[in-house]
């Protein structure tokens, strides 16, 4: 006895469930599949004369065990299992045996699961099943799905792993791209800020490399002016600040003269070829930002800062080519309506005028020239800055002194020559008293002396040109403004932007005051004939009014009348 009861009760393990009996439509056979089975028919015979019956009689069995307490066992268990899919929370998981499972890209398995909502329903379905089983005395865990309810999860099941496996087959697509393409499609998901930054930072690259060794990465001047066509605006005003700072920094001190036809067909070196590659390249590309600038100067959102950087550019490199272009974006501004770029304009070509050294009096004469056509062309309907400019002028008072002393230079000159003839005589008698050493030294010197005073004189000669064109174009404006200022006010016209119809009456005046002793006598008796047309009274001497009178206001005409006072004073002191 005490053997019996220390022995333990013995644990019945009931063997696992057999698949679901699926019918022979239901199996899906792949070619694959009838082609193995096909070509290895001499191991597949033995699958005809199996006896499933007593196979799965022999699987359900268990040894030791009666049929009644076996049956015991499985109720036992298909109880459990209820018990456990009710208490689920998050979700009724499938049985495997009935679905197929879904393999992920990392390699694991998932097994499809039921959501809350239809665990409920599902639920309330087997509860009312069990209340109808329960009444017909059958037992509502021992219910199975039909084959019907089998075949169509099945079904459901194979379209979602097609599905599945369709995903798949498009990453491995992807995966297998060209990395040109793959590279394409990252640069179409990057977005516009990135872009923008790689822009600026190679802007930031070449202008670096230009300001290094502008001769080696001169060919970086067209990839800047290819950013500077962008779309952003901040990028384009980056592109054309860098462009303009490496320009200022490596145009050089001379004007490119580009070689001609036959000068091309010449055989150079190897340093003259690079040097005039290096130039051609320089001015093409100068030439672009211009354009560049001239256009987008047309556009309101680009106005300042393309009149900005044109007037920076003409400041700092008025020598250089292409220098009429911009002047003449320069003076186009010069009476806008816009008080910064008109500032900025006036600004510019006061410094030019002040500044002549850096063009040799050039610019000077094309901007003067240029604001006389301008003053012609808008009928003196200008804003007061445009001409007031010419204070900034600067010409030479005592240049007819110069000429003089330069003619007795040469007369003293050409009678040194003569001596000198008559020593070089005297010196061929005499041979022997001086060396040839001599004689060579004493005859450089003489050339040497010859040349300076030939090159001084040319320049004097070409400023006294220059400074003669630019005092006829600003008297020549001064008599236009004067002239317009005798037309009645309905006929001169009026600008609501600018003061009366006579803007450039005031600064003319001033202009005429500074310059008076400059003119030539020939054009004081018109000049004074004007100033008294427009200071005299509103009658005649005879009493008949004029319309005169009614052009100019009371301080207008008493301006008039002081300036034809200053100018007889100026012209009886000299």
């Amino acid at each position: 006895m005490g053997k019996k009861m220390g022995r333990k009760k013995q644990k019945i393990v009931l063997p696992p469930e057999l698949p679901p009996e699926i019918p022979d439509e239901a199996v899906e056979v792949s070619d694959e599949d009838m082609q193995f089975v096909s070509e290895n028919q001499e191991y597949t015979g033995f699958l005809s004369n199996l006896d499933t019956k007593t196979i799965n009689k022999q699987v359900t069995r268990v040894a030791d065990v009666k049929e009644d307490e076996l049956e015991s066992l499985y109720e036992r268990r298909l109880k459990k299992q209820s018990l456990v899919k009710e208490t689920e929370k998050q979700g009724l998981e499938v049985d495997p045996v009935d679905a197929l499972p879904v393999k992920t890209l990392d390699g694991k398995l998932h097994y499809r699961t039921v959501p809350k909502a239809t665990q409920k329903s599902e639920n309330n379905d087997k509860d009312e099943d069990n209340t109808n089983n329960k009444d017909a005395g059958t037992d509502a865990s021992v219910v199975k799905r039909t084959k019907a309810e089998k075949r169509a999860q099945l079904k459901k099941m194979r379209k979602e792993a097609k599905k599945q496996s369709k995903e798949v087959a498009a990453v491995e697509d992807v995966e297998q791209m060209p990395q040109a393409e793959v590279m394409d499609e990252v640069r179409k998901d990057m977005t516009a800020e990135e872009v923008n930054e790689k822009k600026k930072f190679r802007l930031a690259e070449l202008g670096t490399a230009l300001l290094t060794d502008p001769e080696l990465n001169i060919k970086s001047l067209k990839e800047m002016l290819e950013i500077s066509k962008d779309g952003d605006r901040d990028i384009v005003v980056l592109a054309l600040k860098s462009l303009l700072a490496v320009f200022r920094d490596i145009i050089p001190g001379y004007h490119i003269r580009l070689p001609t036809e036959k000068e091309q067909e010449m055989k150079v070196s190897k340093d003259v070829k690079k040097m005039r590659f290096y130039e051609s390249t320089l001015l093409s590309a100068y030439k672009a930002y211009i354009q560049k600038l001239i256009a987008i100067e047309k556009q309101d959102v680009y106005k300042r800062f393309a009149v900005r950087c044109i007037c920076s550019l003409l400041e700092a490199v008025p020598h250089f080519n292409l220098r009429e272009n911009l002047l003449a974006a320069v003076i186009r501004n010069i009476s806008s309506e816009d008080d910064i770029s008109r500032k900025l304009c006036c600004a510019t070509v006061k410094s030019l005028f002040t500044n002549e050294g850096k063009h040799g009096g050039e610019a000077t004469v094309e901007a003067v020239q240029m604001i006389a056509d301008l003053v012609k062309t808008h009928d003196c309907q200008l804003h007061p800055d445009s001409i007031e400019v010419f204070m900034y002028l600067t010409f030479d008072e005592d240049l007819g002194k110069h000429e003089s002393q330069d003619a007795n230079n040469k007369f003293k000159s050409k009678n040194a020559k003569r001596k000198n003839l008559k020593e070089q005589k005297e010196l061929a008698a005499n041979e022997r008293k001086r060396t040839r050493k001599e004689m060579m030294s004493k005859t450089r010197e003489e050339v040497t002396a010859e040349l300076k005073a030939a090159s001084l004189a040319t320049d004097v000669t070409e400023r006294r040109r220059m400074q003669t064109d630019v005092l006829s174009a600003v008297f020549e404006t001064y008599f236009r403004v004067l002239k317009h200022a005798l037309k009645p006010r309905s006929e001169a016209g009026s600008s609501p932007e600018l003061a009366g119809s006579h803007p450039l009456l005031t600064p003319c005046l001033h202009g005429i005051v500074k310059f008076c002793q400059l003119i030539d006598l020939d054009f004081m008796s018109d000049l004074m004939n004007y100033l008294r047309k427009l200071a005299r009274s509103g009658n005649d001497s005879d009493g008949s009014s004029k319309d005169v009178s009614a052009c100019l206001t009371v301080s207008e005409r008493l301006q008039c009348c002081i300036v034809a006072f200053r100018v007889m004073r100026n012209n009886l002191t000299h």
